[in-house]
């Protein structure tokens, strides 16, 4: 009698100094309806006792202890690595601060059969759902609020959960570990874009996650919006990573209209920069150097603090 074989899943999650976190996600990820073959966590060299909790409380997972942070970009890049390299089938990626449901990995392997990437829901703790969409010039979110059951072909996802075939890697290669962080899923989805390659998001699988729904509300002259809630050197690493994709690979295709919006929405956000955060001409300025290092093509990690 022939015996099929099972696929191997190896969960990925990156970690810097967020133990509490960390810890609330890995019983999520263990707790799985159908958990993963193997857990691998990637810890960024952090100093609040991750590595001590990690060894009393979760023996059974892998650590992959680097010896310097080298952002989440780094930590993707040595854990899909380290994954792919001892064989697993399957890798299912996440940050610390990602919560699956607990059926969210069966649902996409239910899948299986129809894409080489299967990208789960993205939900806010508050019900918001987002994280996926097309890439037109730049980031277009899909309208994920009314989607049913049916699985939704899309281009961009974040590294919150999705799940890559082994073929995928094997094709595109790993994450830019010299973005240390911000745009690298953005740019690793437009790699397996350019191949070719089928992304398939599963809405019934569901990730809680509030990092990228987070928003803030301003206000100027009595008018109110919300921003994105992210701090200045952050925002550095995305513009410039941003640019760089758009400048110096051939996958942020079409290429002018991308560079258009590029500036556009530099332009845009930052005037918001000037009128709405406190830290104004701290923002501008890393913005600005974003836009030239992405000119000039200067990557790796950069250090920010007299700046």
């Amino acid at each position: 009698m022939r015996r099929w074989r099972v696929d191997r899943v190896c969960a990925v999650i990156v970690t810097y100094n967020r133990k509490e976190l960390l810890r609330e996600c890995l019983q999520a990820v263990l707790s799985q309806t159908r958990p993963p073959d193997h857990v691998l966590v990637v810890d960024n060299a952090s100093t609040d006792g991750t590595r001590e909790m990690l060894k009393e409380e979760f023996p059974q997972v892998e650590v992959l202890a680097l010896p310097e942070n080298q952002g989440g970009a780094g930590g993707f890049h040595e854990g899909m690595k380290r994954a792919y390299e001892a064989g697993y089938d399957w890798i299912w990626v996440m940050d610390d601060d990602a919560f699956p449901r607990a059926d969210a990995l069966a649902l996409l392997l239910e899948r299986a059969g129809e894409a080489k990437v299967l990208v789960p829901l993205l939900q806010s703790s508050e019900g918001h759902r987002y994280g996926a969409g097309y890439w037109k010039g730049g980031y277009k979110a899909d309208n994920l609020e009314a989607l049913t059951h049916t699985p939704l072909r899309v281009e961009i996802f974040a590294f919150v959960g999705p799940l890559f075939h082994r073929e995928v890697v094997k094709r595109v290669g790993f994450p830019r570990k010299e973005f240390f962080i911000w745009f690298d899923d953005v740019e690793y989805a437009l790699r397996i874009r350019k191949q070719g390659i089928k992304v398939l998001l599963v809405p019934g699988s569901v990730v809680v996650h509030d990092n990228l729904g987070r928003r803030k509300k301003v206000s100027f002259l009595g008018r109110s919006k919300l921003r994105v809630d992210a701090p200045a050197w952050k925002l550095y690493y995305g513009v410039r990573n941003w640019g760089w994709t758009i400048l110096w690979t051939p996958y942020a295709k079409p290429r002018m209209r991308s560079l258009v919006a590029y500036i556009a929405r530099n332009f845009r956000e930052g005037l918001g920069d000037l009128v709405y955060e406190q830290d104004r001409w701290t923002r501008v300025t890393l913005r600005l150097l974003g836009m030239w290092h992405a000119l000039t093509g200067k990557l790796g990690r950069i250090d920010l603090k007299n700046r």
